[in-house]
């Protein structure tokens, strides 16, 4: 049972599934398909539950109290029983969370497992510049205010409405046509203070993010392949080990007939 649920084509057959699954709720969604097939794919959901339940307890029964101390193991059981609620209970929530099963593709697929431990692994740096930006968004948010805020007081009339727009601004989504452009109409020199916010955030601190990521995820690959190098290393030191061995037990073997060889020669004679 431990090599079957530990089998690549048993991971596959689960990642398969939950696909399957989430194409399924994706269906349920429309009126339309719930009218023309609404029991079949409540059946197809309720089957695909009952394996899930099944994978989780045979994993339980393999791996009994060493299942929770795996991080991906517990993830995957808190999914799993998030998905069992919604088929008892009629709340619309708990069936919006039934979505969730698909994240069970993070715990099966070994590259997204990478993928996130280097988000995670991000997360310390990224903590720094989040405070840095938080810092930047409160000062030029109390700076805004002051300027533009009796003018334009749905954008910056107070110190969140001002945050908010500049939040948009640094996304770069209407801010010229739909922002700057309409304070510059009453403020020329505006330009002055908005350009300098741009290039202080979406050109500096949200790359500040994205080269953290990408370092973390980096070394989550370095950490995956020296781990993966030290494996190879310890399966050719005990190949080398077991290679000595037979050697050895050979050189006894050729002993031993040597030595019977001469035994046989000397009662012939």
């Amino acid at each position: 049972m431990r090599a079957l649920i530990q089998s690549s084509r048993w991971e596959w057959t689960i990642a398969g599934l939950i696909v399957f699954n989430a194409a399924i709720l994706g269906l349920m969604t429309s009126p339309t398909v719930m009218d023309a097939i609404g029991p079949a794919l409540v059946a197809l959901d309720l089957a695909v539950i009952a394996v899930f339940v099944v994978e989780i307890g045979l994993r339980l029964y393999v791996h009994r109290l060493k299942f929770f101390r795996d991080p991906w193991s517990i993830f995957d059981f808190v999914v799993v029983a998030i998905a069992v609620f919604p088929s008892q209970h009629g709340a619309s929530v708990l069936r919006a969370l039934r979505i969730l099963r698909v994240l069970r593709l993070i715990s099966v697929v070994p590259t997204l497992r990478r993928v996130v431990g280097g988000l995670i692994a991000a997360l310390p740096g990224m903590g720094s510049i989040v405070l840095l930006m938080a810092i930047i968004f409160y000062v030029f948010a109390v700076m805004a205010t002051n300027l533009y805020g009796q003018t334009f007081p749905d954008w910056f009339g107070t110190i969140g409405a001002s945050a908010y727009t500049l939040f948009q601004i640094m996304t770069l989504e209407s801010w010229s046509m739909g922002i700057v452009r309409p304070v510059m109409a009453e403020y020329p020199y505006a330009w002055a203070f908005f350009v300098p916010f741009i290039m202080a955030t979406a050109f500096t601190v949200l790359n500040l993010f994205i080269g953290i990521i990408v370092s973390a995820m980096q070394q989550e690959h370095e950490a995956t392949l020296d781990a993966e190098r030290q494996l190879l290393h310890d399966e050719q030191a005990s190949i080398a080990e077991e290679m000595r061995k037979l050697r050895g037990e050979i050189g006894e073997l050729r002993g031993e007939l040597r030595k019977a060889t001469e035994d046989a020669g000397t009662s012939a004679g």
